[in-house]
């Protein structure tokens, strides 16, 4: 999905498409010039599964694909870094207690803090030592909850509600 496209635009597609699909929604990767951190947080919060820039080189492009086809998510390096550095300058906080969260259960919760650290459902298991299944279960279940549609949007919620706080580019990823 592109962002700018005649008739309608990238971010109004992707929510058509995924409001008007079944059980089983696609997974749209947004692939544009645009580096705007607008367009980022709108493609993720309508669904999108991804978010690329053109100048992507292809293999990169072949395996972001592959990613998001097994149920992961991915936004360009460049981008990430950029939008957990502003978010982190705006966002100066700690955990904040958040009523959308009240209906997750203890693990639930510890699983939406690992999704939103971008670990994939096996780096969990390995952490929480539990089977794969196991896990897959758990962010089922809390999507379900929280009415989220891809893992993408589990990882805006878990920064928008202080679940999460971005760490400086010099600090260990939390154990």
């Amino acid at each position: 999905m592109d962002i700018k496209m005649p008739v309608l635009d990238g971010i109004a597609a992707t929510r058509q498409i995924l409001a008007s699909s079944g059980e089983t929604p696609p997974r749209v990767i947004v692939l544009t010039t645009f580096d705007i951190a607008e367009y980022v947080y709108s493609a993720l919060g309508e669904g999108a599964s991804g978010f690329l820039l053109k100048d992507t080189p292809p293999d990169r492009i072949i395996a972001a694909v592959h990613t998001i086809a097994a149920g992961d998510m991915l936004i360009a390096p460049r981008i990430t870094r950029r939008l957990i550095e502003t978010y982190a300058q705006h966002h100066r906080t700690t955990t904040v207690e958040a009523p959308r969260l009240a209906a997750l259960t203890a693990r639930e919760t510890e699983v939406l803090r690992l999704v939103g650290n971008g670990l994939t459902n096996a780096q969990i298991a390995q952490r929480l030592v539990l089977s794969e299944a196991t896990v897959k279960t758990h962010v089922k279940r809390m999507m379900a909850k929280l009415e989220l549609t891809s893992r993408a949007q589990t990882v805006v919620v878990a920064y928008e509600t202080g679940l999460i706080v971005p760490m400086s580019s010099n600090e260990p990823p939390p154990r």
